[in-house]
């Protein structure tokens, strides 16, 4: 996550992949072999022309990388084999005259190769100098098979509602609400399009001497649907400690912050057994790079 005035909305979003709707396990493997690469060759496409975007608009100042190590099948290897080793996670916020601009994108990584791909793009236009903003943002990705061969892609979604940001004078302490709209659109097989609603809170807290920790993360509760067509509400937060290694230094910066993330749901993640389990901590080891 970014520090300092750009923190005044970020928020860490690894992994929240809402509406995943998976397709049947298939086994033809060369056709869908075939899809599989096709889908992942878009993505990479869609991924570099927004960094060679980025780069140009010369907005990198405001970026940030993370490698998240995930301790996942670790912490449930009854219900969670399937879960990819390693996130990868670009996030960047802009802020103009008229708001400000954000995104993220996730690379779930296997060993052997890319497990899928999420992005989320949002656009918050200001109401005034009270903080009031009104908050605009699109979800979507795909996602395959750890060995069997199969791809699926998520329901596009669109969000739309008010949002209420806030920072102290020295902008270590920052937070936003948010009240939304959420709209999925008709995607494969049988998932039809549905009306949701999603709430968020987002904070960020640097403390102690020289800004040497960052405490920050967000919690969403949103109006989702199993794949038998049954809805309910799907919770999720993701809290991340960070150490910023600068404050080790005098008069220089590293850029470089270590820590983890704690990954806490209920009614997100389906188990890869036959289980009614629906809470789950997923946490993480990771690094982060700042580009200030």
């Amino acid at each position: 996550m970014v520090s300092k005035v750009e923190r005044f909305f970020v928020f860490s979003t690894k992994n929240r992949w809402k509406n995943a709707i998976f397709a049947p396990k298939i086994h033809k493997k060369q056709t869908y072999q075939s899809i599989i690469n096709h889908l992942f060759t878009k993505m990479k496409r869609f991924i570099f022309s927004l960094l060679l975007m980025t780069t140009a608009l010369g907005t990198w100042a405001q970026v940030n990388l993370q490698m998240h190590y995930d301790l996942g099948r670790k912490t449930n290897p009854d219900t969670e084999n399937d879960r990819p080793n390693f996130t990868a996670t670009i996030e960047q916020f802009r802020p103009d005259r008229l708001g400000n601009i954000f995104y993220f994108i996730d690379l779930d990584l296997y060993s052997h190769g890319m497990k899928g791909a999420y992005i989320e793009f949002s656009r918050e236009f200001n109401l005034g100098q009270k903080g009031l903003a009104i908050h605009g943002e699109y979800n979507g990705g795909l996602t395959s098979g750890r060995q069997e061969i199969w791809c699926s892609q998520f329901q596009h979604a669109l969000l739309a509602g008010p949002a209420y940001n806030g920072h102290s004078n020295d902008f270590r302490r920052t937070w936003s609400v948010q009240a939304l709209f959420k709209q999925y659109f008709h995607g494969n097989g049988n998932s039809s399009a549905f009306p949701g609603w999603q709430l968020t809170g987002v904070w960020s807290l640097t403390f102690a001497p020289r800004d040497m920790f960052t405490f920050s993360g967000y919690i969403d509760f949103w109006r989702s649907r199993k794949s038998a067509g049954k809805y309910h509400v799907t919770m999720m937060s993701e809290p991340q400690l960070w150490y910023n290694l600068d404050s080790m230094r005098r008069g220089g910066k590293t850029h470089l912050s270590i820590g983890t993330e704690w990954e806490v749901s209920n009614n997100f993640i389906y188990p890869t057994c036959d289980t009614d389990r629906t809470f789950f901590w997923n946490p993480t080891l990771a690094v982060k790079w700042t580009m200030k």
